[in-house]
Formats: structure tokens, C-alpha cells, sequence
């Protein structure tokens, strides 16, 4: 039997920088119940299987529970309708259909790919203008001077935020982050933090979607408050959305690119190689997710018994998909601890799969695509000054929380 402590091993901060080790010896129990009934998934097989399955569910969060304020009206009126309204209108990644298809088919009428092949001279203005603050200097932390500030101001731009606004979003986005993690949901804190922060950028997007309506623009939260080919968002669905897609097309990508810069600054051979030729940069970012991938796992819950891998999950249990560990399996990679960039048949998990495969993925691939091949060219000499580098607080969304890079100088 594996060692039931496992999954807390991968959770603590002492195995950020390497819980590969773990994930492999999970693969020998694909399926694997925990002393608190939940279960571990770890192929790629078995994660497969559900991620395709309709009896696994991602609406998986408990029913909001506002804190009671000592006020009765507020509390015995108030109170539970605002919890109703939040728990029914959850963003789409934690909804099934037919809902969740309903509100990712709107989405998905203003994250057009022209939308998204729109912005790739803007990220690269964005990229250089980053970098070009370092000039002069002989070292640069990948995270703070690029990973961090460039998504904030893609997506910002894409939704129709004031730019004077990005800072606010990106301490808003960091936090919202961390509800992800599968511990927030039960530290008190954790989740009044997180209930602050999501009152306060509610209360903002409701205020920039009312102006979007009255003085519409072409920008996604114009086009998403108005009436679509596909339909049209209820408030609070909408504000739910804009809220997922600030969240989602930040984090994730934060960690894209610090993960894949530690990579390639790991992998000097490939760092020059793509240097020398952009072209095999899709290729790289494709092996940058799987081999360290900006989402680690990811949870689900079981509507009804599901065999899989020899183990039957019941109906009601917590799952936990692990997607790190599939990236990594022996039975469906060759070599898979080798980074390879001209890997073959490379399907991976880097955007989850299935259903709720990340719809901001194309935007996610030119960011980081964008952002490593200027890292490549532009740096001179780029050396790592800490290796590993100290890592983020996150089991879930895993990335390095700096990134200091020693350098020549600028190209």
C-alpha cells in the first residue's frame, strides 16, 4: 500500500522545488484513496478516462457560507441570498453542463482567435518595454520584471480595464489564486480573505460592465455584456466570468513562463538553440507543459460509482486529478523525466483536457512563446543565481516566486 502521508508531502512548501519524486511513486497506486476518503489520481490513463467520464463532476466547491455580522436583517435575509446567488453562479470551471457549455460558448464568441492572434505585436511591445527597464543592470528576476506584470496587462487590455487600474487586479488576481488550492478550503483566513477580495472586484466589475453597456467598445467586456451570437450573460454570471478570466489568463501564465525560463536556463543547450531559431518555440512551450507544467492538479467530485484503474471511487468522494504526475508517466511517455523538446505525440495535460480544457490556452501558448524567445535573444549570457529558485506558496498553481537571473547585459 503507498504511503498514505503522500499527498501532504506534495503539499508542503519543503517538496515544492521537486515533487516528482512523489508523483512517481503515487503512479504505483493510479487510484488512491486518502485517510479522509478523498482520491488520488496519477496516470495518465486513469486521469484520461475521467476527465472524459460524465459521472465526475467539477462543481465541487461547498455552498458559499457568508460570515454572520451580528446585524439580523443582514444576517437572516441578506445573508442567504447573496450566499444562493454565489453559489448558483459559480465561474464556469467549477459548473457542469449544461451551464458550463452555455456560458464557455459566449465566452468563446469574443476569445475569438483573431482576438488572440490580435495581441501578439502588443505582447511583444510589452516584452521589450519590460526588459528594456533592466538595461544598464547585470541581473534580472524573471518573475517580478516579465512573468508577473505581462499577463496582468494582456488580459487587462483584452477585458477593457484602465490601465491605471492593472496593479489593483494583480494583487486581486494573486489572491483569488490561492482558493484553488485544495487546503483554502478549509482554513478560516484563507477564505475570509478570499470572500474580501471577491466582494471587492464584484463590486468593480459590476461598476465597469455598467459602463462597458452604456458606452461600449471592442473589447471583450463590451462584447460579453451585450447580446452574442451565442447568447447573453446574466449579471452575475458575467461578473463571475470576467472575474475567472482575469484569474485564469494571469496565474497560470505567470507560471508558464518562469517555469519554462527555469527550464530552458537548466537546459543551456536549448536555451541557445532557441536563440539561434524561434521557430522550434511551439514545440519548446508544448514540453515546457508537460515536463513542468504551470497547473499541477486539479479536483473533482464523484455523481456516481466509477470504476477505474482497478478501484471503484463511490459517489460523493473528493477526487483529486493529478496532472503533473500523468505528464510524467512512463506508460504513455518515453524517457518522460528527459526534457525533449522534439517529443512525438505529445499530449499532455498542460491545460487540463477535455470539457474544461483552458480556453484561454492559445492566449497562454503566444505569451509565453512571445516572452521566451525575446529572453533567448536579449539576454546576454543569462546565468541562474538561485537553483532551485524559492517557490511560491501553491501545491496547485506551481511556479518560483523569483527567478534572479545574472546577465552581461541586454541585446
Amino acid at each position: 500500500m503507498a504511503d498514505p502521508t503522500l499527498f501532504a508531502q506534495i503539499k508542503d512548501p519543503a517538496n515544492r522545488a521537486d515533487p516528482y519524486p512523489l508523483y512517481a511513486r503515487l503512479r504505483g497506486h493510479p487510484v488512491l484513496r486518502q485517510d479522509d476518503d478523498s482520491y488520488l489520481v496519477s496516470s495518465h490513463a486513469a486521469i484520461r478516462a475521467l476527465l472524459f467520464d460524465p459521472r465526475i463532476s467539477s462543481a465541487d466547491l461547498p455552498p458559499a457560507h457568508s460570515p454572520a455580522t451580528g446585524n439580523p436583517f443582514k444576517d437572516w435575509i441578506l445573508r442567504p441570498i447573496k450566499d444562493e446567488i454565489v453559489t448558483r453562479h459559480r465561474p464556469l470551471i467549477f459548473r457542469d453542463p449544461p451551464d458550463h457549455d452555455a456560458l464557455r460558448r459566449i465566452v468563446m464568441t469574443q476569445f475569438t482567435p483573431e482576438r488572440v492572434h490580435g495581441m501578439k505585436a502588443r505582447t511583444q511591445s510589452l516584452v521589450d518595454e519590460l526588459l528594456d527597464r533592466r538595461r544598464g543592470g547585470d541581473a534580472i528576476c524573471v518573475v517580478e520584471d516579465l512573468a508577473y506584470p505581462l499577463p496582468v496587462t494582456v488580459i487587462c487590455e483584452m477585458l477593457g480595464v484602465p490601465p491605471e487600474d492593472e496593479p489593483t487586479f494583480q494583487g486581486w488576481a494573486t489572491q483569488l489564486a490561492t482558493a484553488l488550492e485544495p487546503d483554502a478550503r478549509h482554513d478560516e483566513e484563507t477564505q475570509k480573505q478570499t470572500r474580501t477580495t471577491f466582494d471587492a472586484i464584484s463590486a468593480y466589475m459590476k461598476d465597469l460592465i455598467k459602463e462597458k453597456r452604456a458606452r461600449p467598445v471592442d473589447d471583450m467586456l463590451s462584447g460579453l455584456a451585450a447580446e452574442t451570437p451565442a447568447g447573453r450573460m446574466g449579471d452575475f454570471d458575467l461578473i463571475a466570468t470576467a472575474i475567472l478570466l482575469l484569474v485564469a489568463g494571469h496565474e497560470t501564465t505567470v507560471n508558464l513562463i518562469a517555469n519554462g525560463m527555469l527550464t530552458l536556463l537548466r537546459h543551456p543547450d536549448e536555451l541557445e538553440r532557441l536563440r539561434r531559431d524561434p521557430e522550434r518555440a511551439p514545440r519548446l512551450i508544448e514540453e515546457c507543459l508537460r515536463y513542468e507544467p504551470p497547473v499541477h492538479f486539479r479536483t473533482r467530485k464523484a455523481l456516481r460509482d466509477i470504476p477505474v484503474a482497478g478501484t471503484v471511487i463511490p459517489e460523493g468522494a473528493a477526487v483529486t486529478l493529478l496532472f503533473a504526475a500523468a505528464n510524467r508517466d512512463p506508460d504513455r511517455f518515453t524517457d518522460p523525466d528527459r526534457f525533449d523538446p522534439d517529443r512525438a505525440d505529445n499530449q499532455h495535460f498542460g491545460f487540463g483536457g477535455s470539457l474544461h480544457y483552458c480556453l484561454g490556452a492559445p492566449l497562454a501558448r503566444i505569451e509565453a512563446e512571445i516572452a521566451l524567445v525575446t529572453l533567448a535573444r536579449r539576454l546576454k549570457a543569462p546565468r541562474l543565481l538561485d537553483d532551485p529558485p524559492p517557490y511560491r506558496d501553491g501545491a496547485s498553481l506551481r511556479g518560483p516566486k523569483t527567478l534572479r537571473v545574472a546577465i552581461d547585459g541586454l541585446v
